[in-house]
């Protein structure tokens, strides 16, 4: 899932990119899998908050 090992291989990190670009280009993947995660995470605490209120609702009803 994570190519790391691209940023370490001597073959990807010749010596025509240079290291600054290479930094930038991880740091850019970086904060591409910081957003994903914190999308899945919004979605997660949605659906939790939907059952929540969901389960609050029929409790509301049985008293």
């Amino acid at each position: 899932m994570f190519p790391f090992y691209f940023w370490n291989n001597s073959c990807y990190a010749s010596d025509a990119v240079s290291r600054k670009a290479r930094l930038e280009r991880k740091l850019s993947f970086l904060r591409t899998m910081r957003d994903d995660i914190e999308t899945r995470l919004a979605g997660l605490n949605a659906a939790i908050t939907n059952v929540e209120q969901q389960l609050n609702q029929e409790d509301a009803t049985r008293v």
